[in-house]
């Protein structure tokens, strides 16, 4: 293949390492890599499920649809490796419950008749990890007293700072970046409970990529903590290395998919 087409649907404040990635990755593979990120993330996701975009990042919860399917076209890739010490090394991340500073709420059960939002009906650390909460508490959305739909993580980080919305389950990553990038955050916002650990958003790739090629993409995203330039690139993000991880490394999802989906979950 003279051409490949990578996507990421993860936050926006993620794409400039994703535009990193594809520049490593084409160099060392000297093939043209294409990183497509100038559209919604709902069409990222759609050219990869119609094969026009061959490697894609994607939360846990669609990996799980999609390789669930009969003869699925994709297949797991890789997945990041975070350095923070809750992560204990693991391919893992957690949903932060996050307020505002100021806010009296202390603890999720604080939380009954509050305003929430979340960033995607589709989002596991934003949607799906709270339904099953929820669900184990006996409760539905009708827990809170509102719940809105926010677009994204860094969106509902916003909508906290503006005392729109009293809460809501931001992804743990996203918010290190967010509070990397504007530190004053630090004495704007507050995580008063933790939901998971999850496995981390997989990398995915078609099935059309001929399989020794995608061997190669994998060793590559494998050692890349291992090259001087490749280490740079992960550690702007904080990510300390990629690994081979297991589709089974995913069946938590499946069984938090599965609890979340007997309860109810609109605007209301």
């Amino acid at each position: 293949m003279n051409t490949l087409k990578l996507t990421s649907c993860m936050a926006p404040n993620a794409d400039e390492f994703v535009k990193s990635l594809a520049q490593y990755l084409a160099k060392k593979l000297n093939t043209q890599i294409e990183a497509c990120l100038d559209i919604p993330w709902q069409e990222r996701e759609l050219g990869f499920d119609a094969g026009d975009i061959e490697i894609c990042w994607i939360c846990g919860l669609p990996y799980i649809w999609k390789v669930d399917k009969p003869s699925p076209q994709v297949e797991l890739l890789a997945t990041p490796v975070l350095k923070g010490k809750r992560y204990r090394n693991r391919a893992v991340y957690y949903s932060d419950v996050v307020v505002h500073r100021d806010s009296p709420i202390r603890n999720f059960a604080d939380l009954e008749g509050k305003r929430w939002s979340y960033n995607e009906p589709q989002s596991h650390s934003g949607t799906y990890v709270v339904r099953d909460h929820l669900a184990k508490m006996g409760t539905d959305c009708r827990y809170f007293g509102k719940v809105v739909e926010s677009g994204a993580h860094q969106n509902s980080i916003q909508m906290i700072l503006d005392n729109l919305i009293d809460a809501s389950a931001i992804d743990s990553w996203v918010l290190e970046l967010e509070l990397i990038k504007r530190p004053e955050l630090t004495s704007k916002l507050r995580v008063i409970d933790t939901l998971g650990p999850s496995g981390f958003p997989p990398w995915m790739i078609s099935k059309l990529v001929p399989v020794e090629l995608r061997r190669r993409i994998k060793h590559l995203l494998v050692e890349m903590h291992q090259d001087p330039i490749g280490r740079s690139i992960l550690d702007k993000v904080e990510i300390s290395h990629f690994t081979a991880s297991q589709d089974r490394d995913y069946d938590p999802i499946r069984k938090m998919a599965q609890s979340a989906e007997t309860i109810e979950w609109a605007e209301i």
